[in-house]
């Protein structure tokens, strides 16, 4: 996910490290804190695929600064990981934020659509932190009133989260 964030926050426009890791910590920052330790080698990475262009330039104090810009093929690569997101990108909670902030960027309502509707087939499919005996445990049966309140926090944001796609849904299929 943080290759994609990278592509995605790259794609408005040439960024600093420093302030493309202050835009991807207010993504997702709170729950899964980015180290300069992952940030700058994935960055070498994706220079190294041709995904990114690296450029050093004068720094405001003095010391240069490198910024970083997307290339054709880097747009093409985030077009390509937002139209076939992988399984753990939809199941996921927070990947799937990281997909959908940038799923805009694609041009097509269908293919924003089929993304879409992969999350509302994976968040229709009866599941819980929970099972007795093979079956979910709704939160009604769960006698400890921690996890029953785990669940009802889950229903309840599934829920938002479904009408959400659903309304969605049939704006991008009208």
């Amino acid at each position: 996910m943080l290759e994609l964030s990278i592509l995605g926050f790259l794609h408005d426009g040439p960024l600093h490290g420093y302030e493309l890791k202050e835009r991807i910590h207010g993504l997702s920052g709170h729950l899964r804190p980015v180290s300069d330790g992952a940030l700058y080698p994935a960055l070498t990475r994706l220079v190294k695929a041709g995904l990114l262009e690296s450029r050093t330039e004068p720094g405001a104090g003095g010391a240069a600064r490198r910024t970083l810009s997307l290339t054709d093929a880097g747009r093409a690569e985030l077009r390509s990981r937002l139209s076939e997101p992988k399984e753990a990108d939809i199941t996921d909670g927070q990947r799937f934020n990281t997909v959908l902030a940038f799923l805009g960027l694609l041009d097509s309502p269908a293919a924003q659509a089929a993304v879409l509707r992969r999350r509302l087939d994976f968040l229709e499919t009866p599941a819980s932190f929970f099972y007795r005996d093979g079956a979910p445990v709704r939160a009604e049966q769960e006698p400890d009133l921690f996890r029953a309140g785990m669940l009802r926090v889950a229903r309840a944001t599934g829920t938002a989260e479904k009408a959400w796609l659903k309304e969605t849904l049939a704006l991008l299929e009208a």
